[in-house]
Parts: structure tokens; sequence; C-alpha cells
């Protein structure tokens, strides 16, 4: 697995070949530094923590600058672990180039605060007619139950609330461009998150099914029969 630690630029588009659209969301990605290495024999697992922003000492805690000092690194203001497979030692950076064109990524962000929101804006509910007769609730939640029995209101029920400000990761991305001299990375689509806001990418969970043959063609010999062989049914429609 790869992964990086950046911050989100915002959002652009770029042309392909053929001249269609991609819809792309810049991150600035890296240069991240291997600040600690996890081991099996030591940690019972395998992994490694990369910093990501030169921050001033002062900033930081004794035990964040004892930690940092022991592995030899400058103040960072963001410490990330991942399962990073390959011979990384501490002191080693990790760039931008470390993903190519083509790879497929999980993005993970805070997503946008939005405040005290109703549960029409939180949750998708529909609101009441606002012609006549609603009075003044028109974008209120209405009855959540009886009264005497159960006499309360069952945990996780949908309502009104603080909104956003969660952890959100997008999966299967594409990676469209990478450009290693300005250490960006643009994917595929949109990310959680503002501009400037914090993100990991790593390389996706997901399963990657590669399409077998050319668009259009079929594996059932029925239809190909079909082709050759106009009269049939099948090929009518």
């Amino acid at each position: 697995m790869k992964a990086i630690i950046g911050r989100k630029v915002g959002m652009s588009q770029i042309f392909d070949a053929d001249g269609k659209v991609i819809p792309v969301t810049v991150i600035e990605a890296g240069p991240c530094v291997v600040v600690q290495k996890k081991t099996q024999e030591k940690d019972g697992y395998t992994a490694v923590q990369l910093g990501f922003e030169d921050v001033p000492e002062r900033k930081l805690s004794k035990p964040e600058i004892g930690h940092l000092s022991k592995a030899g690194v400058s103040p960072k203001r963001v410490l990330r672990e991942f399962a990073i497979e390959g011979e990384l030692s501490v002191g080693d950076i990790v760039r931008a180039d470390a993903f190519k064109e083509g790879d497929h990524v999980d993005v993970t962000g805070i997503s946008k605060g939005h405040g005290y929101a109703g549960v029409i804006k939180r949750h998708g509910a529909h609101s009441l007619k606002a012609t006549h007769g609603t009075g003044p609730v028109a974008r209120h939640q209405g009855s959540l139950g009886s009264g005497t029995d159960p006499s309360r209101i069952f945990k996780g029920t949908k309502g009104a609330g603080h909104m956003g400000v969660e952890q959100v990761t997008i999966m299967n991305l594409d990676v469209v461009k990478v450009d290693p001299e300005l250490n960006m990375i643009a994917v595929r689509g949109a990310i959680p998150g503002p501009k400037g806001g914090l993100v990991t990418i790593r390389t996706t969970k997901k399963t990657i099914i590669v399409k077998k043959g050319d668009a259009g063609s079929s594996v059932n010999p029925q239809k190909a029969s079909a082709r050759v062989n106009p009269q049939k049914a099948s090929a009518r429609r």
C-alpha cells in the first residue's frame, strides 16, 4: 500500500486526449518524512508514521518535540500512521511521485461544517405544504412516536443537530495527473472538506476489476451468432 498526507487545493478540470472534460480535485501532497517505523516484533503490527508540514517548535508539546527529535526530524504539524508496504526507513521522504496516473486511491478528510442544521437539510426529510394551514411549523420534524409508551425518544432517531465536521472517506478515485515538481496530485471527482483542508491519500481497499474484451463485444454465443445471421430474431430487435 502507498500513502501520503496533503491538503486540498480546490477543484479544476482537465481535458483528456479525446477532448472530454474530467472534473478533478487538486491536492498538494507531501513531501512527508518517515518519523517512526512500527514492527511486528516490537509493536505487534507493521506500520509507518509520516510527518507533514513544518511548524514552529513553540507550537508543540515537549513529548511531541522529544518524539520528533529522537527520529532526527524537524517539528511537524501533522503525524499520521499508515500500513505502508516497502522498505522505508526513518528519515526517508515520501513525495507525490509515489503515485502515478491510473492509480486508484481512497481519500479521507473532514467534511465541511454546516452548524446546527434542521432535519430537512441534515437528513433530507420533506417539509409540509407552504400554502395554507401549516402555521410556523412547515420545516419542523413533527411527531416522533406515542406519548404513554415508550414515553421517550429512541436513541439514534433522526433529528436536528450539528451537521458536518465528520471524517469521510471517498473510495476508489483514480489519479488523473501527478506533478512531482509542484507536489500536486489530481484525482477524479470531489473529495470531502474545504479548501486547505487536511486529507490523506492511500491505495484503495476496493478490488479493481479489469474489464475483459472490447466495449460492446459479447461472449454470449447466441448474440455472436445473431451478428453473423441477421435473420435471427435477436438481431432484429
